[in-house]
């Protein structure tokens, strides 16, 4: 959407500062963040995602390792049971964070 309007306010320092604080830590600019929290937009903060998404990458260079070897014919069988309960592990930790279990909303941070 097209920002083409100004819309200036007077606030304590405090209040601004904070402002700076919350949206940095969402990542977002001032202008997104205050804009989102007028339009009562929910505000998500993700913790805990980047090691899960090591973990997956993990997961996946063994499975390619595996993959590599079954190929040159070095590998015959596989036991890949410890391969699904990771990504069982992984897949129910990510779960948590779409359901909300790990997620703090924006007003929780201080």
């Amino acid at each position: 959407m097209k920002k083409d309007k100004q819309f200036s306010i007077r606030i304590s320092e405090q209040d601004l500062e904070t402002i700076r604080r919350k949206a940095a830590q969402a990542h977002m600019s001032q202008s997104d963040y205050v804009t989102a929290c007028c339009l009562g937009k929910r505000i998500v903060i993700l913790d805990g995602l980047k090691e899960i998404l090591r973990q997956q990458k993990a997961i996946g260079n063994n499975l390619n390792q595996l993959a590599v070897l079954a190929n040159m014919g070095k590998v015959q069988f596989a036991n890949l049971d410890s391969a699904v309960q990771e990504f069982a592990r992984i897949n129910t930790a990510l779960r948590e964070l779409q359901e909300g279990g790990a997620v703090r909303s924006q007003s929780s941070i201080s």
